[in-house]
């Protein structure tokens, strides 16, 4: 079996391209069930952050290159784009390559801010959504598994979330940088999920004076606000909310915009024309691109965000070398479980093989054995079929210990040599 994953991210393209790939978890079980025809694509997986769009499946050797076109115009489908139209912003691995880049994306090695926690719990949801859409196989199921075993080992033997920032984070850090400080602020947050959540808790960090919580669901805006001592914003009162924010932070999973340039000219007017932060970290973006066009009003999307420099960077990329030495050993390892799976049916096609032949034998001379009882005749089977299995125990396993131990992907001949069946 072949692995292939083919994707894009916050490196290949830019936002306006990654918020029409963005998948929903029931975009994701409906679009599974679709990808996955068990001949080109065989299993398959959707990872969907703010930062990428990656769908991961496994497949033949032979369906490598079907498979991954495959993948690709469902990616422009996705998209509601022409074919081929995300040519120059899709990236693709295969095998190994493909291997060494999940485990990296669940160990926050391929992140925006490297070392990030919130990776794997996305990588963890979107493995549950495949095993709901009963797409994820012996495959998927093997390679995801490990990936968590990675993705803990370098949590646990580096420093890399030490000293983590989340996007969250950043977009607190961002606010800071266009006011001094957020001592004195007033920050509005709109939604309150995670990332909501996580920015809450920097802007405390951080000294903001008032924090306003606005999410579609009142009830759910109220009990983040109790957490955090802040105060709760119906959404039908979201205007009055903006007008009082010194910065605005949008994190909702809403799939159109919530807040249109129309109301940021209501709010800052409201404030006469005091400036106003908003940053949106939303994939789709919830904040109309036009609202930048507002006097006195700054607009930064998650883009913008890598340009902040955290202080601790240099301290995160040396912890990174340590975790990639991490990835590559176990990338080493799993390519050798993969080929014990290979070989595994080989060789028990091959063992059932010998049993036929000895039966085959045995009925071929069975009329020079004379009249025999039943139990001879079931004892005289016996007796070949564990001499055949005595005697390829010790080439059966010599196979077996090859695959352990080869850096190869070769295959042994079995199948020709002893005319297997698929």
């Amino acid at each position: 079996m072949s692995i292939i994953l083919v994707g894009v991210n916050h490196k290949t393209a830019p936002v306006e391209i990654r918020e029409r790939l963005a998948f929903s978890e029931q975009a994701c079980t409906e679009g599974l069930r679709r990808l996955v025809d068990g001949e080109v694509v065989r299993e398959g997986l959707i990872v969907s952050t703010c930062n990428r769009v990656e769908i991961l499946s496994a497949t033949t050797a032979e369906q490598m290159e079907p498979g991954a076109g495959r993948l690709a115009q469902f990616l422009d489908a996705a998209a509601q784009l022409p074919s081929g139209f995300l040519t120059n912003h899709l990236y693709r691995h295969t095998d190994e390559q493909a291997v060494r880049h999940l485990f990296r994306v669940a160990s926050s090695l391929d992140s925006m801010v490297v070392g990030e926690p919130q990776v794997l719990g996305q990588v963890r949801r979107a493995y549950s959504v495949a095993v709901e859409a009963g797409t994820a196989g012996r495959i998927l199921n093997r390679l995801v598994h490990h990936t968590f075993r990675v993705a803990k080992r370098v949590r646990n033997e580096t420093g890399i979330a030490a000293n983590a920032v989340s996007i969250s984070y950043m977009a607190v850090e961002l606010g800071k940088k266009i006011f001094g400080a957020l001592k004195g602020c007033t920050v509005l947050l709109i939604g309150a999920g995670e990332m909501a959540e996580l920015s809450a808790r920097h802007l405390l960090n951080a000294g903001a004076s008032r924090v306003l919580i606005a999410n579609r669901t009142e009830e759910t805006a109220r009990q983040m606000a109790d957490e955090f001592g802040a105060s709760a914003v119906p959404f039908e009162q979201l205007d009055q909310g903006l007008a009082e924010a010194d910065v605005v932070i949008c994190s909702t999973g809403a799939p159109t915009y919530v807040l249109t340039e129309a109301q940021a000219r209501r709010a800052l007017s409201r404030r006469r024309n005091r400036p106003t932060c908003f940053i949106d970290i939303s994939v789709p973006r919830n904040i109309d691109p036009a609202v930048g066009k507002v006097p006195n009003v700054f607009l930064f999307d998650i883009d913008d965000l890598e340009s902040v420099i955290s202080s601790n960077i240099r301290e995160r990329e040396r912890e990174a070398e340590r975790a990639e030495l991490i990835v590559q050993s176990e990338v080493m390892q799993f390519q050798q479980t993969l080929r014990l799976m290979d070989v595994g049916p080989t060789i028990g096609a091959m063992r059932e093989k010998f049993q036929e032949v000895a039966r085959s034998e045995m009925a071929r001379q069975r009329k020079r054995l004379g009249v025999l009882t039943p139990e001879q005749e079931a004892a005289i089977e016996a007796l070949l079929l564990s001499t055949v299995n005595k005697i390829s125990h010790p080439i059966l396993n010599q196979m077996r210990r090859f695959y352990e131990t080869s850096e190869s992907d070769a295959v042994l001949p079995a199948d020709d040599s002893f005319d297997l069946d698929e």
